[in-house]
């Protein structure tokens, strides 16, 4: 098995990922759809040998200490991959993920409007949020190549691993990956405040020092930008608060609430004519009432909030949903499996229906 051709097919057949399993022949992921390819199954043997081919030594050394392995890959004239390299049932086996070679801008990926008031803000907490593969990544380094198009400014990227690299514009851009250039997330984060940072990129806020930290750096005048896998808004202001013990959470609702400049939660969902996908968001933006919500216990009542305040640039993910089904763009079957309140989401297409 020749792991270099099989990359060079996901490219070309604009794969978002490429799965080396054993007995199986390798799958390619295409518009979120799993797609074996041609190829005859890969015994255990041949799948170990082609995925060490790519491992240097002290790779080799901690994937056979750790059992599991995270890095980006780049062959020359290919594209960069993300790769994780683990094992299933006592076989090696891999997930390579595609990583285009130029940073997407918030114009090519038709991002809101409120992502590019988000990257202009001086200081403060914005987090994108979502499941993996919905884009998360793809819309900070957007985010980030717009700041550097357009500030003088330092910032300090912290990932795992490094995935879009960037070339310095305006801004200076250092991107450390963890377990290459430091331990972890957190003792980057400790030590990025003595780099004399302005913007500062958390890939993954993954643990409580982390989480902690990250908002430390928010309340002294950086802007953070950091991301959670939660599906909404309300849910990813509660997974802040909850990560810490019971008796700091009323300090912390006082922090995020100081900070936070917004969430935008986000999905990827198949179009409507079978090719390609469409982003889905929810955006949250720090109102006044909205800070006083987190303060205040009360973030059940965020989605309300959220959908009285489109004058700030806020959606919530149902009404996003429903306009891309109105337009035409995805299908009512692929919007049913991502809206939260069904009998609301169908009662608004009734109600449409019935004014025309």
């Amino acid at each position: 098995m020749d792991l270099k051709e099989l990359l060079k097919v996901t490219i070309s057949q604009n794969a978002s990922d490429l799965h080396l399993t054993e007995s199986s022949p390798p799958i390619l992921r295409i518009d979120g759809k799993l797609i074996p390819m041609n190829h005859l199954p890969v015994s255990r043997d041949e799948l170990k040998k082609a995925i060490y081919g790519i491992l240097t030594d002290s790779q080799k050394e901690k994937f056979e200490r750790d059992r599991e392995l995270d890095f980006s890959l780049a062959l020359e004239g290919l594209e960069r991959f993300r790769v994780n390299i683990h094992i299933q049932r006592g076989s090696v086996e891999a997930a390579l993920r595609r990583i285009p070679l130029y940073v997407p801008s918030i114009e090519d990926l038709a991002l809101p409007q409120a992502i590019v008031d988000f990257a202009r803000r001086p200081d403060g907490l914005v987090l994108v949020t979502g499941p993996t593969g919905s884009g998360k990544t793809t819309t900070l380094a957007a985010m980030i190549d717009l700041i550097n198009r357009e500030r003088s400014c330092m910032i300090v990227a912290i990932e795992d691993p490094i995935e879009y690299v960037h070339k310095n514009k305006k801004a200076v851009i250092k991107q450390r990956e963890v377990y290459s250039d430091t331990h972890s997330f957190a003792e980057a984060l400790k030590r990025c405040l003595r780099q004399d940072p302005d913007v500062i990129v958390v890939g993954e806020m993954r643990d409580l020092e982390t989480i902690g930290t990250t908002l430390t750096a928010a309340e002294t005048g950086h802007l953070v930008l950091a991301t959670l896998h939660t599906p909404d808004a309300a849910q990813t202001i509660e997974r802040i608060i909850d990560v810490f013990p019971a008796h700091q959470q009323q300090q912390v609702r006082l922090q995020l609430s100081a900070c936070i400049q917004g969430v935008v939660c986000q999905r990827l969902l198949p179009r409507a004519e079978g090719e390609g996908r469409v982003l889905v968001t929810e955006v949250l933006v720090a109102t006044p009432a909205i800070r006083n919500l987190i303060r205040e216990k009360a973030v059940e009542q965020i989605p309300t909030a959220i959908q009285t305040g489109s004058q700030y640039g806020m959606h919530t993910m149902d009404a996003c949903l429903r306009t891309l089904f109105e337009q035409g763009i995805i299908t009512f079957e692929d919007a049913m499996t991502q809206v939260k309140n069904v009998e609301e989401f169908k009662h608004l297409l009734e109600r449409k229906k019935t004014k025309k």
